[in-house]
């Protein structure tokens, strides 16, 4: 039975609960704990090994002290789980996604897919270029699929291989990737946050699309301007020498260019609107019987098979899916490259995701999240306070809800009417809640978001956090319009 105080209203496929007994400073008591704790554990305790477990009993921590504060104002404990059951209920299908992109890691692995492309790549780019074409690369995949997940679990892997061999660090490299994918999908109509944001403000996609690129074309490029002068200065002379690592990958794979049918097939099903898990098990299974057909020597030695077999190209395949796999070459560094964690390598993202949600559920189901916006919403005297709480709002949902989605649903349905109110057109809110709701989700690392990049690129959000530049400038960018009031749209009247 719900509590007359509480009033749960839908909008789209998201929850948002309202309690009248929450005042903001009990709202903000599970936030300050949980920021705590994670402050303490990650830079006291474990460091960057937080991520393995520990982080993710502290996100349990903060939900409990979130029940607390809950049961005090007359939340039921079935009304908590409720919202908890919700909400890891929408995050299925991204878990599922995670699984099929650990498999579909180690079936490019063992096939050569990936050795391949950094094969090649190693020949194209060098490192004064690389992060710059990083972004551009990514940002037509992104565009072309709508996903920067699809992105960084194709393409971006193999970056992040590439730009280890030139001797550019993971995080430089995740940040290129990742700041070239959110470009994309934020101006990919085929995204779903893009066709998220105007829903919320009461706009159109091609309107709110034009708006935004006021804003994300001028960050992007002052991201590609800084790239090109992080490339001119990373200390190499000339192209380094990589021939020893071209022939170590050449001795242990099979090396060639008709391996690339099958991203190019994947990325054909995105664009044909397939659904992404969909996508992805065809180009897991894809990859396992080119894997059996040009590298049997590593699916039978993946299987620990003295021949290849029926049994034995099966076990492979399988082994490579769901498990770790390996491929040992010549190269030490490169030993370290062609490894593969399978499914299994996924479960601690997923296990983080899973209790970031049990935190987001609970804060939710408390009212909490909407008191926080409504706070920031009291502070919007002037058209810039309008903006600027709304960027506060949407960083606020990242951090607490652990959610892009909810990022994006819960500050638009709050901010709506203040935006009519002070005469601006819907696209001013949705292009805000692109911004700084969309984008800097992947910059926390226990956001679902945050989580799923840094588990399938293998960097830490810690390492890439400074070089995913669009990402974090992207809000100060609308801040910066808002202030000077560049382009700022009046609603027409009728």
């Amino acid at each position: 039975m719900e509590s007359k105080n509480i009033t749960p209203t839908k909008p789209q496929d998201e929850n948002i609960i309202e309690n009248k007994e929450l005042n903001i400073w009990e709202a903000l008591i599970p936030v300050f704990a949980l920021i705590a704790m994670l402050f303490y554990n990650v830079f006291f305790i474990y460091g960057d090994d937080a991520l393995s477990g520990s982080n993710q009993f502290i996100l349990l921590m903060g939900a409990a002290v979130a029940a607390i504060v809950g049961f005090k104002n007359k939340v039921s404990y079935k009304q908590m789980m409720e919202e908890v059951s919700e909400n890891i209920k929408s995050t299925s299908g991204a878990i599922l996604i995670l699984l099929m992109v650990g498999a579909l890691a180690g079936t490019w692995l063992i096939s050569g897919i990936i050795p391949s492309m950094i094969y090649y790549g190693l020949q194209i780019l060098n490192p004064t270029i690389f992060l710059a074409a990083s972004v551009i690369i990514c940002a037509i995949i992104s565009i072309a699929t709508g996903s920067s997940w699809t992105t960084s679990a194709t393409v971006g892997i193999a970056l992040v291989g590439i730009g280890n061999t030139l001797g550019i660090s993971a995080g430089m490299t995740a940040g290129a990737v990742l700041s070239g994918a959110y470009f994309g999908d934020k101006m990919s109509p085929l995204s779903d946050t893009t066709n998220l944001a105007p829903t919320m403000a009461g706009g159109d996609l091609f309107t709110h699309i034009k708006y935004m690129s006021l804003t994300t074309i001028p960050t992007i490029v002052v991201t590609l301007l800084i790239f090109v002068i992080i490339g001119f200065s990373i200390e190499t002379t000339g192209t380094p020498d990589v021939s020893d690592k071209l022939a170590a990958i050449d001795a242990a794979f099979n090396i060639s260019p008709w391996l690339f049918i099958v991203p190019v097939t994947v990325i054909f099903l995105i664009i044909k609107k397939t659904e992404p898990l969909v996508a992805l098990l065809v180009g897991t299974l894809f990859a396992g019987i080119v894997a059996i057909i040009a590298q049997p020597e590593i699916v039978m030695n993946v299987a620990g098979a003295d021949t290849i077999t029926i049994k034995s190209a099966y076990k492979g395949v399988m082994n490579a899916i769901t498990v770790d796999s390996a491929v040992t070459t010549t190269s030490e560094e490169l030993n370290d490259l062609f490894s593969a964690g399978g499914m299994s390598g996924m479960l601690g993202t997923i296990w983080l995701i899973i209790c970031a949600m049990v935190f987001g559920g609970i804060m939710d189901a408390i009212g909490a999240l909407a008191r926080i916006s409504k706070a920031l919403l009291s502070l919007a005297s002037s058209i810039f306070g309008l903006f600027a709480s709304t960027v506060a709002s949407c960083l606020a949902l990242n951090i607490t809800a652990s959610d892009q989605y909810l990022a994006i649903v819960v500050p638009g349905k709050m901010f709506k009417k203040a935006y009519e109110d002070k005469g601006l057109a819907p696209e001013n809110l949705s292009r805000t809640l692109e911004d700084s709701g969309t984008v800097t989700s992947v910059l926390i690392p226990w956001n679902t978001c945050g989580a799923y990049q840094s588990g399938v690129l293998g960097v830490s959000v810690s390492e890439y956090f400074f070089y995913a530049i669009f990402n974090w400038l992207s809000p100060f960018m609308t801040l910066i319009f808002a202030a000077f009031n560049i382009k700022i749209k009046q609603l027409v009247k009728k």
